[in-house]
């Protein structure tokens, strides 16, 4: 009897382990591709600071597997990611963003947004930052829904303030 109870404890204890293996494996996968799946979201989360000699910053994108420019910045010293969007008319924040921000709401108006009007609250940030372009007293609108809670739209508020210079699957902006 002890050698049937010895070979059943030793099953459950290789299965034991064959599963603590396979969980440990499919751990250490997920570390080593999550880096290159969040590069190909947001390819500019480490923007190069350029300031050229007469002091006009450039900051160099690369565009998403999408074909989109997203990139890491700030607004107000808080960390955040940026979607490029020429055809927003100011920068457009999630609520939830926004309140973790600890933005003031002002004045309230309808957006018209692709998915249609919504209620949104204008708002002034104190700065916008994209690498080594910073740009002050930028307004924005507070959207109650907005694509994900942590994406900005970065929209001509900010942008009509920079040259901007595409070509070749890159996007300069330049801010004399």
């Amino acid at each position: 009897m002890s050698g049937v109870g010895n070979k059943e404890g030793a099953r459950r204890l290789g299965k034991g382990m064959m599963i603590g293996g396979w969980v440990l494996l499919i751990g250490l996968l997920t570390l080593l591709f999550q880096d290159q799946l969040e590069r190909a979201v947001n390819p500019n989360s480490d923007i190069e600071v350029i300031v050229d000699e007469q002091g006009v910053r450039e900051v160099v994108l690369e565009r998403n597997r999408a074909g989109h420019y997203v990139a890491s910045g700030r607004i107000n010293g808080v960390p955040v990611v940026f979607l490029l969007d020429t055809g927003a008319t100011d920068v457009a924040i999630p609520q939830v963003l926004a309140d973790r921000i600890g933005l003031k709401r002002g004045p309230a108006f309808t957006s018209r947004t692709a998915n249609g009007n919504v209620m949104s609250w204008r708002t002034v940030l104190d700065r916008v930052s994209l690498g080594s372009i910073s740009v002050e007293g930028v307004r924005a609108s507070i959207l109650p829904t907005l694509l994900g809670d942590d994406e900005v739209l970065l929209g001509m508020s900010f942008l009509k303030k920079l040259e901007l210079v595409q070509r070749d699957g890159s996007l300069t902006l330049r801010q004399y």
